[in-house]
């Protein structure tokens, strides 16, 4: 059997479409950085997050995304102490898109986890966010973390861009949730661990 994600009940045909539609139904995975990868969101401690009270919220309103935007499923997530990852799934009842993922290779950089120097860092072009797409839905997670911080005088900020990913494969979903699960785990390891920031 052709390894392309079973959505629907369908195996998707490849899209013939570049650039990708982010509202497009689909696997989305994110990455959502801190100002400076400071570890406003909690410590790890024998191989446990302790989350802050900002951790604490940026969990709740991870969760509460399908409130916000019904045709949203969540998948894997984890709160790191600087940075979140997770697995978002745009799936609408009226999509009559017969082709959801193809088979090259596209991500979107928006800054956030890359190494540091890359090339893809600060090259997307920003204009209007488009109704429903990830950027839109990163915005107003993001957003919402900001105002309360706010609100309450706490001191948070966010890193300004995000990165993304398309996940295309059974395969690739499979390693995505495996690396989030185990993201804890190998915190020592993390490149957005503040010890290995160089």
């Amino acid at each position: 059997m052709d390894e392309k994600i079973l959505f629907k009940n369908k195996y998707r045909i490849p899209a013939a479409r570049a650039p990708w539609d982010y509202s497009s139904d689909g696997f989305y995975f994110v990455t959502i950085c801190t100002k400076n990868f400071k570890e406003y969101f909690g410590k790890i401690e024998n191989g446990e997050i302790k989350l802050s009270k900002i951790g604490e919220i940026a969990q709740k309103f991870w969760l509460e995304i399908p409130k916000h935007f019904p045709f949203v499923a969540l998948d894997e997530f984890v709160v790191m102490p600087n940075h979140v990852h997770g697995i978002l799934i745009i799936e609408r009842e009226d999509c009559n898109i017969e082709t959801r993922h193809g088979t090259e290779n596209v991500e979107t950089r928006h800054g956030a986890s890359l190494p540091r120097g890359s090339d893809f860092e600060c090259q997307q072009n920003f204009g209007p966010l488009k109704k429903n797409s990830i950027s839109l839905m990163v915005n107003h997670y993001k957003g919402a973390v900001k105002r309360f911080c706010n609100k309450n005088n706490i001191h948070f900020f966010w890193q300004s861009r995000f990165y993304d990913h398309i996940i295309w494969t059974e395969n690739e979903l499979e390693k995505i949730r495996e690396y989030i699960r185990n993201n804890i785990l190998k915190w020592d390891l993390d490149k957005n661990n503040p010890k290995n920031i160089t």
